[in-house]
Formats: C-alpha cells, structure tokens, sequence
C-alpha cells in the first residue's frame, strides 16, 4: 500500500468500506449529485437490533490497498455501488457488462453491490432485481436513500455471518494464517505444524475476529478479542499484526472514550456536514490523490451493544485515555520495524495526534508528527507531496503550532511549483502561501501593523510577502503583484536594509509602470478581499496643523455680527506638522483657500505629497509636485485647496502617488499624529485684492508691531528725504468690490518725531476708485531732526559705504528706524451679505539716516520792525558734500562734518492766525499736550516759510528747525500783537526808506496803530523827536532851528479794542536842507520814558516795536525867470 489515506482517524475503524463509481459516461454533476445522497446514509440502525452499522464511501479506491483487507478490515471494499446512464434498451447489455466487470475488480472482498440505472425506461426497467434500480432522470429518483439503506442492512447481514463464523470456529490447528501482501513469499515452506505457527494463526484470527465485532457495533467483544490476540502476538513476536492488535485495542477505546469522534470540526461526527464535505471533496479528486473520508456520523453508547450489562465490561477492558497513548507509541514502533509498513505507521501517528488533540496534549503530539515526517514512503508523486505536507501542516494547526503549521504549508506551496512539474500550478502556490499567513502572525490588512510593536519574525515575513509577489507575478495578475510589494514596502520598511529599499522600489517601479498601484479593494476568487495600503510611511508624517489662510485672504465678521466663540475665518492649508490643541483645531472658517502643513521625513527618494482628502461640500485639491530626497529629514509641506461652495469640510488625510502607487492615508491611520481630521467652516465668496507697490518688499518685519501683515516694503531714506510709492489694487477674484475703506497708523516708537511721518493718500477720480482700483499714493518722510550736537560718527548710507568697510555697533545706533501700516478693508459678493469682509495691510518700513543737524539758533533784529535775522549753525553729519539751501537766501556748501553758520533774514510770524483748539478739545486734553501742539504747529509754520532743503549727491530733501526751536527765539519771531504803521508824505517809513520833501514844504506824518491782540490796549502816548546822525557816533538832537512842528509834537491815542484800528496825524516843517531822523517814543505825565498809561507797563517792550523814519530835504529847485 502506497497511498496513505491522511483523513483517516481512529473511529474509522469501526467503519464498512463501500465504493460509489460511475460506469460508462455519466455527467461529473450528475454523478456527484447522487453521490452526495448515498454519502447522507452514513449511519443506519439495524433492525431488530440497538446496534449501528457505520459506512464511509468512497469514489476512487486503489486496488492494491484492498489487498490489506485481513490485515485492517476497515480497509476492505465491502460494497459497490455502481451509477450508469442506460438510454435505450439497446445499450443495455453493455451497461450490464461493464457492471459485472468492475465487480470483478473488488470481487474477492465484496459482500453486496447495486446498480443505479438513470434513463432507461420500457421492459427491462420494469424487471424487479435486487441488485439493479431503475430511475427515469437523475431528477426523478426520490428512493436513493431508501435503497441504500437496504443495500447497507444486506451488507451487514453478511458482516454478522462472517464475525459469527470466524468468532465461533473450532478448527483448532486447521485456522488458515491471515497474511499482508509482502509476507507470503516469507511463508513459503514454513512448518505449519510448529505451536510457534499455531499461535500465530491465532493470534491473527483474534485480532481478525475483532475488527469484524467492531465493524458489527459489537464494542466489548472486540475489546476482548483485541486483548487476547496481543497476548497472542507478543508470545510469538509477530511485531507487525500485533501493532495492529495494539492499535484495534486503541481504536475501541477511542470510540468508547470519545463518542464526538476524534476528526476534528473538519471531519466532525455530524452526518449532514459530512455528506457535504464528501460531495465536494469527491469533485476535487483526480486520479491518483487521496479522497476525504466520509464521517459515518454521531455513535451512541446504546449502539454498541443491546446487553446494558456488557458497559461493566467494557470500561474494564477499554483502556484509559493515558494508555491509548502509550499503546499507540507501541505500535508505531512494532510498525517501524517494516519497511512495507511505512503506510500503516503514517496513519497510526496521524490518528494518535487527532486522539492527543482531543487530550490536548499538544507536545505529544508534535513527537508523533515529527516521526511521521521521517517516515519514508518510498518514491512519491509531486501531488502526494503537497497533500503529504499540507495534511502534516493541519494537524500541526490541530495541535496550536501555527508557525510550525505554517511552515508546512509553505514548503507545500513551494512543492507546487517545483521544477520536476511539466505545469508548475502558481495558483495553488499562491493559495497556500496566502493560508500561511495567520501562522507567521502576518496579516495582509495594513490597519493590523498600525496597532503596537511588530509581531513575528520580520525576515520570514518578507520572505513569504516576496513569494508572494512573485507567484502573483507568475499568476499573470500584476495588479496583486503591485498590491503585496506595496505592502511589503509599508509594513516592513523599518527592517529594510538601504540595498534591499533599493531593489524593492525598483522592483514596484517596473510593476507599476505596467499596472498602476491604486485604492481599490482586490477580492480574489475564493472571496478574500486585499484591503488597500496607503503609503504613510513614504513620506512619514510626523505632525498635521492646519493653518490659517494668508492675511490677505483671511476672513474676518463684521464687529457688530460676531458670533460668540467665533474663531478667524480663512483658507486652509494642509500639512504634517504637530496638533497641539484639538479643540483649537475642530472650528476652522475659511473663505476660499486653505493650508495644511506637514513637517514629514522620507526615507525613500521622489515622495510627492499630491492633495488632501476631504468631506463635505464640494472642494478642489490644488496638486502639489514635491520630490523628497532619501533620508530627508523633516521637510515641512503645505498642502492647499479651494472649496467651491460654503458648507463644512472635514479634512481627513492626504493623497500621494509614490513609486507609481496611489495612496489615501487617513490622519487616523497615522501613529504620529493624535488627530483624525479637521472640521473647517466656509463661508460665502468674497473679492480677492492683489496689492502691488513701486518699492522692494521688505526683508524683516515691522518692530515692534506683531501684527501680520499682507505685504510689507522698505527704503532707506536720509533725514528730510521724500520718496513716492504708488501702490496698485487688483481685484484677482470672481466677485465684484463693493467697498473699500483704507486706514493708515503710524506703528509705536521710542524716537521723538518733530514735522510729520505721514501717508498721504490722493485718490483721483474718487467715484470710478472701485471700478479701477488703481491710485497713486505718496508716502512724505518730512523730517526727523536730531540736533544734538554730539553725534559726530554717523552712518554711511549702504551703497556709498567703501568697499570691504564693516559697521560697527554704534554705527547702528544713529539710524533711525520708522514704520507705518495701511490697511485696505474690502467686501463684496455673498460675503458681504453674510457680514464678512477682508482686509490687505502694507507696512512701510523706513531707515533713516541722519542728513543735517542744527546745533544752535538764534536771532538778531532786522532794519524793518516785521522782520528779523535767524541764525543757524549747520553741521553736515554726513560723509558726503552737502549743499544747503534756503528761500530768497544764498546756498550754503558743507564738506564732510562740517559746521557753519546760516543767516536767514524772515518776515516776522503771524502764531494768531494759526487754529485754535475748540473748547471740548481744552477741556479734556492736558495743558502739556496743548503746549506740545501748540508748538508743532508754530514750527510748521516757520518750517514752510524758511523753505531750508539740501542736497546730498542725487538726494534732495528738506531740514527741519523744530527740535531746537525754544521760547526765546520763538518771541523774536512772533510778529507783534500792537502793529504800528508810520506814513511820510503819504509813503510807509520802514526797511531803510528815505521819505524826501521840499525845504519849507510841510510835511504831513501819520502813526496808526493796529491792535491785533485779543485784549483792549491804550491810552498811550507818543513823542516825536527828530536828530541827526553824523556817521562817527554823534547824533544831534538840538534841532529848534532846523525842524519844527506844525502843532504838537506828541500825539496822544484813547484805548483800541481788538481789532481795531487808531490813526494820529501831524506835520513838519524842514528850514534847512539835509538827512534827518524821526525818533517815536512812548511816554506819559507820570513816568518820564516809561511807557503810556494805562496797560501800557503790562505789555510787553517788544510789542512797541515803531520803525526808524528817515527823511532827506532838499532846496526847492530855482524858477527859470529867477
């Protein structure tokens, strides 16, 4: 016997062994939809008895295994049933005959055999025979079963009479000696006389007599005969039979023991599962392989005997559970002994594990497994190979060694394509190798690898992954190919040597590039669905934020429309970089765009992070091409898009496309990162501005402002210097602008402005601005003086700076630094309704570098009473010639730290012109603040009418006096509040006039006095006193001979109240031709020169400012007729 039967387990022993066949052609389908209902019969209860007969059916059956019927009666074919398809009556006698034939194969052993004739109707299917029955169709044939029953209880009639003959022979020495195939040449001319011979004829008949009560459901009797012939045996050393002895003895304990049987759930004792299993196993058999046993079904203690008295013997024959084991060892090794055995001893140990499983006793049963893969069956086929190593790779399951189990079931796969097979069967490798997978604590869904450490051997695993691919390679399926290296690439990329990374990506590149890798669940033919693997290891996330939108598309709510817990609206971003506040995270608004970004490292080249996966409303993934290179290290990535309609969206994870393979890795999914997913609110459309400026962006933030901004530029300007900046608006977006405010603030800062730091904002065309968009603003830099005199070293200006120069600490500390912020708050389209708008901010930063300094300024009186000399000390704090100009004045040229003195000759100032505060505005703002403005506001006024510029190279710019402007100075410049007005011949006297009459001409003169103050002025009282002034230092004042007065001298003037005017006439009369002088001073009855009564002594001296009057008379020129 060649073939082991692996299905095999100890209660088939108490099995009949009955053969189902077709005969002639008969359709596969048809054939095994009668097997199935003979196979149902697998139990049948004797009439007038309590005993069972149990039957297991088999379609194929090896001739040669027959032939150890006496050795193992379970083994012997004891019935046949035969399946045909007869359609005429014609083909009958045909039919017959092969009948007859194929009984003659099993004809020594056989005790009963049927016919089962389909489609044969007429004469012949009316005969009644007790080995033929006739049926129309294989559908219209409702007495299978009952047949089968009766053919059963025919088989067990003869099984009885046997047992009753054998069991009750007295022959004595005339008992014929029971042989196995290869021992009957070893007993030719052997002395059959001899008490050795005798015995053993015995010994074997006992063992005979009681397979047959076990077949016959006699338990007891078989357990005493068992008992008597291993005595038997063993006295004569007959090794072989008594094994079979010892097993038979096993094998009724079993059953006592064990009535669910020992098969397992495969192989259970339940008859309907049974016959299906024997159905489908019956279709997968070919030629030559090893059908599954058909289970007879469920045994009851009732059944083995109908005498209850017999249960006291039987417990004290039946061994116990301990000692099954041990005789099982025993005849195994009796069994070992022959080298023709090798089959028995592989279904021994098989049915011993299958009795330890039970026991669970699974270390003992790896002992009887390792024995049965030694045990050499000689030359056996690929197809009993496989079948060798997956049976062994069951039972080690059976006993709970998955991984042993699993082994076994791999080296039976890699049997199938081993290259002695003309047609290397890739599909069923690639079956086993997927059934090995539980064994190496390997799973092909990648959510497995995501929960805690690594479980099983790394290396075997991508061993077994790598045959994988190469069997589904070899299938022609590329798409499994591509599926398992992905997953192989993902589980086990930690324990990936650089060369073995290498050849795999390589090895998914050419597989991709004939069947792209996607997300899409792969079912295979048996119904095991492959789950996609998202990369999430190429690139590996480290953290996901997700960001708000640039200022300049950041949305924001109406003031009066807050909504309560409100957060910023924005666009969003995608990426992978650390979630520190979930909450934070779960409400974000947005308005068009947003960012996502991910800090990430690959350990592989050319990652490209391609979108992000979102749910909700409707929303566009911009593409992002990025190219990681290998061992990156954490590389942030920003991941944008743009949400079509308003709703919510909740980003879930991100798309890549690496190695050629499509990836949607879920934030769920992502060890590193303790978020799932980010719930964004979008709100309704909204404009879209683009700011663009004439002047470079700005390398630094502003300082200290910590606001964001849209945009930002900077210049660097000298002190006094102007630059324009045009700034252009844009509206880039798909909705109309509907309004548009613009706001400008000067940022904090510590230095002290004199003049103004402004933004002067000139629109042009006011009402067509929202339709255009376009204006040109100028941005004015007036002025920051710094006039302390100390500051020697100052900056040079970066492109004049020699080359190779450094600047040191304190070079920096004389640039000044301003800054400025605008802001552009716009709205329109749906946002607008909803009560969001936008908003651009552009912040100006300016360096400035110091230009000129004004050390010292001072006054001194000018020949007009209304105008005055200012002198300023100008010092050129630059490294470059500086030209200083002035109005009406000459230019000043300053070298390189130079310092000189400027004189400026100005009209006087008019303060009281210049607004005033209203009454609210005094009475809550504080009198230093009032002092301040009112003191900017004089110097503004001085600053516009000097006009003082400069000129440095190519830079122009203007200087301010603010800063050292005190109050003392200020009086000089102040125009006085009483204006005097003196008037000869009717033509003003000031500013070195000479007024010129006739000797002895009278000579009208007018005083009027202007009260510009706001207080009432007067009575004052004025003297006129005429001198003359030699040049050398003399002055005459005895004039009573050469001036005299045409009525009084002095002129007396009542109060004048503010605003008003008072006018003193009077006249002189010159006797003698010459330059005279006009002296006016104030003077009352009380105080000799003291000023007028009155408010007089309360008013300031410079507020009687009169001017000098200079008079020339001249003879009268002689009449012609003199």
């Amino acid at each position: 016997m060649s073939v082991p039967d692996y299905m095999q387990c100890a209660e088939d022993h108490q099995t009949v062994l009955v053969v189902v066949q077709p005969v002639g052609i008969v359709p596969e389908d048809q054939f095994f939809r009668i097997y199935k209902r003979i196979a149902s019969v697998a139990q049948v209860s004797i009439r007038d008895s309590q005993r069972n007969l149990y039957i297991r059916y088999r379609h194929h059956y090896l001739p040669e295994n027959n032939d150890w019927g006496d050795f193992q009666t379970h083994r012997k074919v004891v019935g046949l049933i035969c399946v045909t398809t007869c359609g005429s009556g014609k083909e009958w006698p045909q039919t017959s005959e092969r009948f007859h034939g194929q009984k003659e194969v099993f004809g020594a052993t056989l005790y009963d055999s049927r016919l089962l004739v389909f489609g044969l109707q007429g004469e012949i299917a009316e005969q009644q025979r007790t080995d033929v029955a006739f049926y129309p169709s294989y559908d219209d044939c409702p007495d299978v079963e009952k047949k089968v029953e009766d053919f059963v209880e025919s088989i067990f009639i003869v099984l009885e009479s046997k047992r009753l003959d054998r069991a009750t022979d007295k022959s004595g020495d005339k008992i014929p000696l029971l042989c196995v195939p290869f021992e009957k040449k070893d007993f030719v001319g052997l002395d059959t006389d001899s008490r050795h011979y005798k015995k053993r004829c015995q010994g074997r008949m006992r063992k005979h007599v009681g397979d047959l009560c076990l077949q016959a459901g006699m338990l007891q009797d078989a357990l005493v005969h068992y008992h008597m012939a291993v005595e038997l045996l063993r006295s004569v050393n007959d090794f072989l039979w008594l094994g079979a002895a010892l097993e038979g003895l096993c094998s009724a304990s079993v059953i006592f023991h064990y009535p669910g049987g020992t098969a397992g759930k495969a192989a259970g004792r339940n008859p309907s599962a049974a016959q299906g299993q024997a159905a489908d196993a019956g279709k997968r058999h070919r030629p030559g392989a090893q059908e599954v046993l058909i289970d007879p079904g469920a045994l009851t203690t009732n059944g083995i005997s109908a005498d209850t008295s017999s249960e006291i013997g039987r417990a004290k024959n039946c061994l116990s559970p301990e000692d099954i084991i041990e005789k099982y060892k025993e005849a195994i090794s009796y069994y070992g002994k022959y080298k023709n055995a090798g089959v028995i001893e592989l279904e021994a140990c098989v049915k011993a594990v299958r009795v330890l499983a039970i026991q669970k006793r699974a270390m003992e049963a790896s002992e009887f497994l390792q024995n049965a893969v030694y045990i050499n069956l000689g030359q056996l086929s690929e197809e009993e190979k496989i079948q060798r190593y997956s049976i062994l790779s069951e039972l080690y399951y059976l006993i709970g060694f998955h991984r042993k189990s699993a082994f076994f079931k791999r080296v039976a796969a890699m049997q199938c394509v081993a290259p002695t097979i003309p047609e290397p069967g890739w599909r069923a490798c690639y079956k086993l190798l997927l059934e090995t997978l539980p064994g190496y604590s390997l799973s092909l869904d990648p959510k497995d690898f995501s929960k805690g450490a690594h479980r099983g051997w790394a290396a075997v695993q991508m061993r077994l992954l790598h045959e994988l691919v190469y069997a589904s390679r070899r299938m022609g399926n590329p798409g499994l190919s591509v599926r398992h290296l992905s997953f192989l690439l993902q589980t086990m990329l930690d324990f990936l040597s650089d060369q073995e990374k290498k050849e795999v990506t390589q090895s998914l590149e050419n597989y991709t590039s004939k069947c792209p890798g996607g997300m899409e669940v792969i079912t295979l033919p048996d119904g095991l669905r492959l789950h996609p693997v998202p990369f999430t290891k190429l690139p590996i996330v480290r953290s996901v934020k997700l960001l708000d939108l640039p200022v300049s598309l950041r949305p924001h709510k109406q003031k009066g429309l807050m909504e309560n817990s409100m957060s910023t609206k924005s666009p969003f971003i995608y990426s992978p970089i650390i979630m520190h506040n979930r909450g934070e995270e779960r409400n974000k608004k947005i308005g068009g765009l947003f960012k996502w970004p991910f800090p990430m490292c690959c350990p592989l080249p050319n990652s490209p992070v391609q979108g992000l996966l979102t749910s909700g409303v409707e929303f566009e993934s911009l593409p992002a091409a990025l190219s990681l290179p290998a061992e990156s290290g954490l590389y942030p990535v920003t991941l944008v898009g743009v949400p079509r309609t308003a709703g919510n969206i909740t980003v879930n994870g991100y798309h890549t496309s690496v190695f050629g393979v499509t990836s949607d890795c879920l934030l769920d999914s992502l060890t590193s990162v303790r978020t799932s997913g980010c719930l964004v609110e979008v709100i309704p459309s909204l404009p879209r501005l683009q700011l663009s400026t004439s002047l470079p962006r700005s390398a630094h933030p502003l300082q200290p402002s910590k606001e964001e901004l849209s945009s930002s530029v900077s210049v660097q300007l000298f002190n006094g210097e102007t630059q324009q900046l045009t700034i252009t608006l844009e509206n880039i977006g798909s909705e109309d602008l509907e309004t548009l405010e613009i706001t400008s603030k000067i940022s904090n800062t510590k230095e002290r402005l004199f003049g103004e730091f402004l933004i002067r904002l000139d629109f042009s065309g006011g009402e067509n601005l929202l339709q255009d968009l376009m204006t040109v603003n100028g941005i004015s830099v007036t002025g920051l003086p710094i006039s302390s005199p100390l500051r020697q070293v100052l900056k040079p200006r970066a492109e004049t700076r020699p080359p190779g120069s450094e600047s040191s600490k304190t070079d920096y500390n004389h640039v000044k630094m301003l800054e400025a912020v605008m802001t552009f708050k716009y709205s329109g389209g749906a946002g607008k309704v909803e009560g969001y708008y936008r908003d651009l901010t552009l912040g100006l930063h300016v360096d400035v570098e110091p230009s000129v300094f004004f050390t010292r300024v001072s006054t001194l009186p000018a020949t007009s009473t209304r105008q005055c000399h200012l002198l300023l000390d100008v010092f050129n704090s630059t490294e470059h010639e500086l030209t200083v100009s002035a109005q009406n004045n000459q230019d000043l040229v300053l070298h390189a730290s130079e310092c000189q003195r400027m004189a400026i000759q100005v009209d006087k100032f008019d303060f009281d012109t210049l607004p005033q505060p209203d009454q609210e505005t005094v009475r809550y703002t504080s009198l230093k603040l009032l002092e301040e403005e009112r003191l900017h506001a004089q110097a503004s006024m001085i600053n516009s009418t000097l006009g003082i510029t400069w000129d440095i190279i190519s830079f122009v710019g203007e200087a301010s006096v603010e800063g050292v402007l005190n109050q003392l100075v200020l009086d000089h410049l102040q125009l006085a509040p009483l204006q005097w007005d003196v008037m000869v011949n009717g033509k003003p006297c000031d500013c070195d006039i000479i007024a010129d009459c006739k000797v002895g001409d009278a000579v009208p003169l007018e005083v009027k006095l202007t009260n510009r103050s706001k207080n009432t002025v007067g009575p004052f009282a004025l003297t006129v006193v005429p001198f003359q002034d030699y040049q050398n230092g003399v002055q005459n004042y005895d004039l009573q001979d050469a001036v005299t007065f045409i009525g009084s001298n002095t002129f007396y003037i009542d109060t004048v109240n503010p605003s008003e005017e008072s006018l003193c006439l009077g006249a002189l009369l010159f006797l003698y031709s010459g330059d005279f002088y006009l002296n006016i001073k104030f003077q009352d009855d009380s105080v000799g020169k003291e000023p007028g009564a009155g408010q007089g002594k309360e008013l300031p001296l410079s507020w009687f400012g009169l001017p000098s009057i200079h008079i020339r008379a001249q003879e009268a020129p002689m009449e012609a007729g003199a």
